[in-house]
């Protein structure tokens, strides 16, 4: 499936292709165009003469490929990352004579029947329907013999242009180089440049911008020198001059967020100034008032706790199955959001459920599937909205295989499903099927693959992401992505204007703007080489004897159990087959892994997980994050290089290396010491599940949901709290007492709770506290403990629900 430049190269040259490769490896917007069909003799001209000029159009110089049947066209859109356009002409057989892909099987199999069925007339828009799944950012042009009208009636969103054969060859080039040209304008990038390039005399806000308060200092002058001119030429407060305001934007911001949102699928995209932290808290208010019930994965984002206790959300938390040999958690089983669902409908409070909302992927690389997620849960209740964090996916819908485990290309799917009268007559099957007495048995809802009511759901999708971590962007810059049937623009204006600046950085959104240019024009090419990348090192380690000794790469059947594994693939990648398996466990299983996210469990070099952390980045400049007590986690981006991989893999056996030399000169006592600490590493340390808020801050004592909002607000008065060591917490709650967290307690990284605000305090999470060996735990200060309420505060707080549900109010 992944085609290293090298055989792109060989691709080319076996094709006669003119340039010196010297020239064409630095020509960096070099790009091709994919020919359909039989060419007629007058096309056969034009395309001559586009390759005389081809290295004179602009900045852009391209080159042509020529297929004949649908199966070779859909081939060289999975092997060839540099196809921009595609024309398609009449007259082209489907299947291929000699060139097959394992990885378009299903593609094929569907398509087939379809091309027999189909007129020839119009089979090039059928094919071009499965090009635009495939590659939805590549731009389709169709020339036909006849019924041009008719075709660009039907069809003329798919294709950007329509031509009779025969007439205007050469407006087919000036429409292809167009539309590449629109990809690449970065309308705001481009204004930042201009206004950094206009004489401009500030009498307002920065003293910094145009660098004349650097010129001026004898001080800091090596801030400038550091960081180069251009970067305070654009500084600037201005929203006129050719530039924009975040806050309103009708200007170049605007045209910059409308690309974007054709760019990653939405129908609207915001950028955001404060990391996906703020996009969150967005969502969040955009939707939730004071009452309703979210229903959110116990380990998201610290952001999204906070809007919670903003929003007075009553919060029900849900519990990703745990992974205890590496401490850490995997991601939230649908079974364990229907059967929160169904409780809710069973207390009469569905109606409350406002928002599901969910991690994909997890830091660790669990991508759930929102598809059947959202179905299934519209099918229950189909008012939902589903906030979907993709802090660390935000690269994943520039891939087909990736693409229909994101939230907005799902999005996409299930509107245009329940708009098909073919999934309207499945539904009332199903319905017919499943009847009353089947929804009145919870076990077999939790086991039936549910459809929704089409007439009844409402596709109602947000997507936060972090561009900066995985793709182009300068640090804090995040997009919300948009796919909203019931859009409430007035709430989600006054969210965002509650928690954006009115001074957002001009830069951190020039760099967003850049970022959306590049996956435009290149994000295919960039994701394939990064699961290139992050293959390479798994199959280094997991095949070097040295290094698996004391380094084992944790794989889908590490990650994912096997009840959530359908595929029961416990690789992704084999010399044979390919990226089969990986494509197989995407379409069938309930959580796969990210194959870009690299796993490495440790605790043969008898190191935690910090202090390896630490050794890396003090004596080897390696960088990485996350950590558990055993294992370390290691992903390619955008950004990574073939060096980089080298470079690990090399320290790697430094690390291996260094251990067997102390094995070899261990005494009998030290010997003892390092296997303990090997044990130590390796014994399963249970992680603690939610265990319930306390009734003081429970909403509704059937489904058990909380008022962290409340919790939190009482917790801001010292006189209604106290600090507990853990140790002497655990004395108390095996004394009897109730002991509750004032406050939320985050171990970072990776940023995902372990105590709420309003949470009754277990021994299993305080023995995980003690346990843990990061150093930045917020919320919890080793000095003086955990703050806790006092008892008398939960009972003040009781007695005060207990008489207001006498009175028939509210506390």
């Amino acid at each position: 499936m992944i085609q290293r430049l090298e055989l792109v190269r060989a691709h080319l040259l076996a094709r006669g292709f003119r340039k010196k490769i010297a020239s064409l490896a630095h020509r960096q917007r070099y790009s091709e165009v994919l020919f359909v069909g039989k060419l007629s003799s007058s096309e056969e001209k034009a395309r001559r003469r586009w390759l005389k000029r081809k290295s004179g159009i602009g900045d852009f110089a391209f080159d042509t490929v020529f297929v004949q049947t649908s199966e070779d066209a859909l081939n060289a859109l999975r092997v060839n990352p540099i196809l921009q356009a595609v024309v398609i002409h009449d007259g082209f057989a489907f299947r291929s004579p000699d060139c097959h892909l394992n990885t378009l099987h299903s593609i094929l199999d569907e398509l087939d029947v379809l091309f027999e069925a189909t007129p020839e007339s119009n089979r090039g828009p059928l094919l071009g329907t499965h090009i635009a799944k495939l590659r939805p950012e590549v731009d389709l042009y169709f020339v036909a013999d006849s019924c041009v009208e008719d075709v660009a009636e039907r069809t003329g969103e798919m294709f950007k242009r329509v031509f009779r054969r025969g007439e205007d060859q050469d407006e087919l080039l000036r429409a292809i180089m167009r539309g590449i040209e629109q990809r690449y304008e970065a309308p705001w990038f481009n204004a930042v440049m201009d206004h950094a390039g206009r004489p401009i005399s500030n009498f307002h806000a920065l003293g910094i911008s145009r660098a004349k308060s650097l010129k001026n200092s004898k001080w800091i002058d090596d801030f400038e020198q550091f960081y180069g001119k251009n970067l305070f030429l654009a500084e600037t407060s201005a929203t006129s001059g050719g530039l924009d305001s975040l806050l309103e934007p009708r200007g170049p911001l605007k045209f910059a967020q409308e690309k974007a949102a054709r760019a990653y699928g939405a129908k609207r995209t915001v950028f955001v100034t404060n990391g996906t932290t703020t996009a969150n808290k967005i969502v969040v208010q955009t939707h939730v008032r004071p009452g309703d019930v979210v229903l959110v994965d116990r380990n998201c984002h610290i952001s999204n706790h906070f809007g919670l206790m903003l929003a007075r959300a009553r919060v029900r938390f849900l519990n990703a199955y745990p992974l205890n040999d590496y401490s850490t958690y995997g991601a939230v089983p649908l079974r364990e959001l229907k059967r929160e669902l169904l409780a809710y409908r069973r207390a009469g409070e569905l109606d409350r459920v406002r928002l599901i909302m969910l991690t994909n992927c997890t830091f660790d690389g669990i991508i759930c599937d929102p598809k059947r997620v959202m179905m299934e849960c519209l099918a229950i209740a189909p008012h939902l909205v589903f906030a979907w964090d993709e802090a660390w996916f935000a690269f994943a819908y520039f891939h087909p295989t990736y693409r229909g485990r994101t939230a907005m290309g799902t999005a996409a799917e299930l509107e245009a499903m329940f708009q098909d009268p073919d999934y309207a007559a499945g539904y009332e099957a199903f319905s017919a099927e499943f009847g009353a007495e089947a929804w009145a048995d919870d076990e077999r809802v939790l086991s039936t693959r549910l459809l929704a009511d089409p007439s009844k759901a409402r596709v109602r999708v947000y997507a936060t992401q972090s561009t900066h971590k995985t793709q182009t962007a300068l640090r804090q810059g995040s997009m919300i992505h948009i796919w909203d049937q019931d859009f409430n623009k007035t709430a989600f204006t006054n969210a965002h204007f509650t928690h954006t600046s009115t001074s957002p950085n001009y830069q951190i959104l020039a760099s967003l703007d850049v970022a959306r240019r590049q996956a435009d024009l290149e994000g295919y090419r960039l994701v394939q080489r990064q699961l290139e990348l992050g293959m390479r090192l798994r199959k280094q380690v997991s095949g070097d004897p040295l290094l698996k000794k004391y380094f084992r790469v944790l794989g889908p059947d590490d990650l994912v159990p096997p009840e959530y594994r359908e595929s029961n693939a416990e690789t992704y990648f084999d010399e044979k087959t390919g990226w089969s398996n990986f494509e197989t466990a995407v379409r069938t299983d309930e959580f796969v892994l990210d194959p870009s996210r690299i796993t490495l469990e440790i605790s043969g070099t008898g190191l935690s997980g910090d202090t390896f952390k630490k050794r890396l980045m003090d004596k080897f400049d390696i960088q990485i994050n996350k950590t558990t007590r055993n294992t370390v986690l290691t992903m390619t981006t955008f950004g990574t290089t073939r060096s980089d991989v080298d470079n690990l893999i090399q320290v790697l056996r430094k690390f291996a290396l260094d251990c067997e030399e102390k094995m070899r000169n261990f005494s009998q006592i030290e010997q003892r010491i390092h296997d303990d600490k090997v044990r130590s590493l390796t014994l399963t340390q249970p992680l603690p599940y939610f265990s319930a808020f306390h009734p003081a801050f429970c909403a509704h004592m059937e489904t058990g949901d909380g008022d962290m909002g409340l919790a939190n607000n009482l917790a801001m008065e010292d006189v209604n709290c106290e600090y507990l060591h853990p140790a002497d917490a655990e004395r108390a709650i095996s004394g009897g007492r109730v002991v509750v967290s004032a406050i939320l307690v985050d171990p970072y990284p990776p940023g995902s709770p372990i105590l709420e605000p309003g949470q009754v305090i277990d021994i299993p999470t305080l023995k995980y506290l003690r346990a843990l060996d990061v150093r930045e735990i917020h919320g919890f200060d080793h000095e003086i403990g955990l703050r806790v309420f006092t008892e008398e505060t939960l009972s003040r707080i009781l007695d005060e629900r207990k008489s207001a549900a006498e009175h028939g109010g509210t506390s």
